[in-house]
């Protein structure tokens, strides 16, 4: 027999009440213990980011380097230096207010989330940094010994990679004992850094590549696969390939020092996606497709892990060959291609809509306001000049070269530029963020 609850018994809505109080009791309890435990942590890792700069910098200072490290004990550090100044100055200054408002977590991640990947820039220069340190071993333990440290300078150097994944393991925490729209946000961006600082760490271990990887556009995958060569009728035996996929190119290489770690990838091959082919499918196998590049008889059968991380990059691929295609179709039939799209815009001299790996669908009049800072609309079609290389890092900023020519449309607050490029004969047209730093200012 069910038992019907009164909703007008006093009781049943006295139980409800006690019931709603214990669980707002209980989320507090877990927003304070992260709060509590994010404070505490963080003032252990700026000791630990001390004893890199005040430590083994401040005595390379003193001490002096050896004559043939002359430059090289900058790549050894890095930006640790920016990060050091900035979470001591300002970042554990912000988290100590978080202990008398915990709302202002997620916000502090969020409202920061461009300087945050300072660590992509440092993750994408640890590679070089483990080879210095290793080459020169014996003199760093000598620096050890000398400012009295228990550990390593490789042990300290680690720190930063830690501490951005000890962010995301914590707000994940708080995410589970909060239902709240901005920690869900904040959790998003705390789990696209690592993956960013992970994507760099790999490519700066890629060896042997002679051209610019920055040219390349943003790296979009990368993925180790089962790849069978064959060039004209010969069909080679299958070889593990660590795969990179960019807005511009398709780079293999060979998986070196196999079980160790970290691991090192020696280039192998790369085909343009101006030239790319792909076949989807592969009879008898979901996990298989097949590029090859357009002239060239030379094909690559790729087998991935599942048949769902095969689907993830047929459908990067085919996006950027239909971005291509119409890329193409812009610059032969320019009239024609406007006819077809409806539009009265030139697409090779105007920011497209929905067109280019960089476009936005917005005109230029209403640019994306990235963190929600206010934006100021510049309305001449004036070209400036990069004067410095700039290599995108998140999803709304663009690459840039120096000696490219490009259009302001807005700039905010924080020293940052929304640009559009025009095509050029290797790139369609594209849109994005830069640093007002690297362009021309007359």
């Amino acid at each position: 027999m069910e038992i019907i609850k009164d909703s007008n018994n006093p009781e049943d809505s006295e139980g409800s009440n006690q019931s709603d109080t214990e669980q707002k009791n209980k989320a507090m309890r877990g927003r304070m213990f992260v709060v509590n435990e994010m404070v505490q942590t963080e003032k252990d890792y700026v000791k630990d980011l001390g004893v890199i700069v005040e430590g083994f910098m401040s005595r390379l200072e003193v001490k002096g380097i050896p004559e043939d490290m002359r430059g090289k004990d900058l790549i050894v550090f890095g930006n640790i230096h920016q990060i050091y100044d900035w979470h001591q100055e300002f970042f554990l200054v912000e988290l100590e207010k978080c202990l008398q408002d915990h709302d202002r977590l997620a916000e502090l991640f969020i409202k920061h989330e461009r300087r945050l990947h300072m660590y992509v820039v440092y993750c994408q220069n640890k590679p070089r940094s483990e080879f210095v340190v290793a080459e020169y071993e014996t003199f760093f333990e000598e620096v050890q010994r000398e400012i009295s440290c228990r550990m390593s300078i490789s042990d300290f150097l680690i720190k930063p990679i830690q501490r951005i994944t000890k962010y995301q393991l914590l707000l994940k925490v708080m995410d589970a004992v909060c239902v709240c729209v901005c920690v869900c946000r904040a959790v998003d961006l705390m789990s696209l850094v690592p993956k960013r600082c992970n994507d760099m760490m790999n490519l700066g271990r890629l060896q042997g590549y002679e051209g610019k990887l920055t040219s390349q556009g943003k790296l979009l995958q990368q993925e180790t696969f089962c790849v069978w060569e064959q060039d004209g009728g010969v069909l080679s035996r299958s070889k593990d390939r660590r795969v990179f996929l960019f807005e511009q190119i398709i780079i293999f290489s060979e998986l070196l020092r196999k079980g160790s770690s970290p691991p090192g990838y020696q280039y192998k091959k790369s085909i343009k996606v101006s030239y790319l082919a792909m076949q989807e499918c592969v009879e008898g196998d979901p996990c298989k497709f097949v590029l090859s590049s357009r002239g060239s008889a030379e094909r690559f059968t790729l087998q991935a892990a599942s048949p769902s991380v095969k689907q993830l990059w047929v459908s990067h691929i085919t996006e950027l060959l239909d971005t291509q295609s119409n890329f193409l179709s812009a610059l032969q039939s320019p009239i024609e291609y406007q006819r077809k799209e409806g539009g009265g815009t030139n697409l090779l001299t105007r920011p497209p809509s929905g067109f280019g790996p960089k476009a936005s669908g917005r005109p230029p009049s209403v640019p994306p306001t990235p963190n929600g800072h206010n934006t100021h609309t510049q309305a001449d079609g004036e070209l400036v000049l990069v004067i410095q290389d700039f290599s995108a890092v998140r999803e709304d900023e663009i690459t840039v070269l120096r000696g490219e020519r490009v259009q302001i449309l807005a700039s905010n607050q924080h020293g940052q530029c929304l640009v559009y490029r025009p095509a050029n004969t290797e790139s369609p047209p594209a849109e994005g963020w830069v640093p007002r730093s690297v362009l021309f200012n007359h």
